[in-house]
């Protein structure tokens, strides 16, 4: 075991903290966009419902329900070749947001569907019976309905995020996971390996205190 050097060991904290803080934000970003609106699809296209569509929902079922289950330590090594033919490189911030974005994305699909869902079927109808068209029902009072729930569904993403740079990181992405592996566990040097758990456990609860103020403050509404 190598003895603890902090005048080393900060800097790179503070850069690992800057190359996972990079992947979580690009990666929930993009996500968070994809992700509601799969789920958004797969509610609206679900049978007896404002625009059910069996193939469209049949399809996006198929594909959330087959990459859910995979460990995202195997996606990551899966999207390894897509990742050298965007970037050029596997290795890298940017190059791991791709296999994040896709784990995330079905996730916060499936999420999003299931707090849509959950809304109250007498305010859909209430809506339909003033007149309003399927979209205008679904934007006006479907999603604002559903939003604070859907907030607290994002940050458990975020959170999950949080953790899976961890394993991005292992594998080339940097980040703290690659400063624990590298720094800490192949050096044996344990301190390290405690301070980045301590760094990853301050930033998922401050990832949801965040998510929990905005979900209360939305709620209130």
């Amino acid at each position: 075991m190598r003895d603890f050097d902090p005048d080393a060991f900060f800097p790179r904290l503070l850069k690992a903290i800057g190359e996972t803080g990079l992947m979580v934000s690009v990666s929930f970003a993009v996500a968070t966009v994809i992700g509601i609106l799969l789920g958004l699809l797969l509610y609206a296209s679900r049978p007896g419902n404002l625009l059910q569509n069996r193939v469209v929902f049949g399809v996006l079922n198929v594909i959330i329900n087959v990459v859910r289950p995979v460990p995202f330590l195997i996606v990551a090594i899966a999207l390894i070749p897509l990742t050298r033919l965007v970037f050029g490189t596997g290795l890298g911030p940017l190059p791991a947001t791709i296999p994040l974005i896709l784990v995330a994305s079905v996730a916060i699909g499936r999420v999003s569907e299931s707090n849509l869902v959950a809304v109250s079927p007498g305010a859909i109808e209430a809506g339909a019976a003033m007149g309003a068209s399927p979209v205008r029902v679904l934007f006006t009072i479907v999603v604002p309905e559903a939003l604070g729930p859907l907030i607290l569904g994002l940050t458990y993403i975020l959170v999950a995020l949080v953790d899976a740079t961890a394993v991005a990181g292992v594998l080339g992405g940097g980040g703290l996971g690659d400063l624990a592996m590298t720094y800490g566990y192949q050096r044996f040097d344990w301190i390290v390996v405690g301070l980045v758990v301590v760094t990853l456990v301050l930033l998922v609860q401050l990832a949801q205190l965040l998510g929990n103020v905005l979900a209360k403050r939305v709620l209130h509404r």
